[in-house]
């Protein structure tokens, strides 16, 4: 049968073989399609974190197109790797989402179907998006607190995809709220009303940081997130832990979040002690004070005609 080539000569794939439990390696099916349907520069990618990072950044020099096959993490690399490329401007980024939680493709309404999601690519809109500097790593959506500790815990159990959140979610009785110096800058308040600057300081159970709506799994964890308004959005839950477990319902769908304080800024910094942070679903470490700061139209991502915000 002859090969069904639509797409354009400089497109590239990423695929991570290791995403949602090895998908890629038990399926055959998918590897068939993928040679039939996707006649392009493919690299079968089963390095650490740092080598995709730099295989992306590298391939920015002789393809406009990557598409980043994998979950969340393979997404931020990739992302990661365009922007160290200083080529971000020309690339575009497509996604096929292997993952456990695909929590960029969710927010983007991109088909979790394998055929779906790669015609897409061929086919679908280039869209500029805005993305948050977090720590020198760029991404779509990222934690501080309690959900980064929750992350720890599912890599410490190397138990993947979601019954390693699931039994690393048991714990959430046991965390309590940190005491966090708040900084925004140039931001608008729940109300609508615009500031230049506003320092406070709370007990916090988890600050969600957000460009897109959704974590991992389908939770519309910053229901009022928008991946181009030129804002950082910013959620601080204050309740306990036993609250927010009996309330997760609510906050899974994004109505909790509506009760709680919210802010859109273009600058944050948080101080505190020994702070998690975590960025689409990887633990960027223990932090006493965390910078971020919106990058305006840092990405064009392909995307469906219709999008879900």
């Amino acid at each position: 049968m002859a090969q069904e080539r639509i797409f354009p000569e400089n497109t590239c794939c990423i695929i991570n073989p290791n995403a949602a439990n090895k998908k890629w390696k038990r399926r055959r099916f998918y590897r068939k399609y993928f040679k039939r349907i996707f006649p392009v520069h493919t690299i079968d990618n089963s390095e650490d974190k740092n080598q995709t990072i730099h295989t992306a950044a590298k391939l920015c020099a002789d393809y406009d197109i990557i598409v980043a096959a994998g979950g969340d993490g393979t997404v931020a690399d990739v992302i990661q790797g365009i922007k160290n490329s200083g080529h971000e401007k020309k690339m575009t980024l497509g996604i096929i989402p292997m993952g456990s939680g695909n929590a960029f493709c969710k927010s983007f309404g991109i088909s979790k179907n394998l055929k779906r999601s790669v015609r897409l690519i061929a086919r679908g809109k280039s869209r500029e998006i805005d993305l948050v500097d977090i720590e020198g790593k760029a991404a779509a959506f990222g934690s501080i607190g309690a959900t980064a500790q929750i992350v720890m815990e599912k890599l410490r159990r190397k138990i993947p995809g979601f019954f390693g959140h699931l039994f690393a979610s048991a714990n959430v009785l046991k965390l309590s709220r940190r005491e966090m110096d708040i900084e925004l800058f140039d931001g608008i308040d729940r109300s609508g009303e615009h500031f230049e600057y506003k320092r406070f300081t709370l007990k916090v159970f988890d600050c969600v940081i957000g460009k897109t709506k959704h974590f991992g799994y389908g939770w519309r964890v910053a229901p009022d997130a928008k991946i181009d308004d030129g804002y950082i959005d910013i959620t601080l839950f204050q309740n306990t832990g036993f609250t927010y477990l009996l309330l997760f319902p609510a906050i899974y769908v994004g109505l909790y979040q509506k009760t709680q304080k919210h802010f859109k800024a273009k600058k944050v910094i948080i101080r505190g002690d020994k702070l998690p942070l975590q960025y689409h679903g990887e633990i960027l470490g223990i932090k006493d004070k965390i910078e971020m700061k919106i990058i305006p139209k840092a990405l064009r991502v392909i995307s469906p005609d219709k999008m879900p915000w």
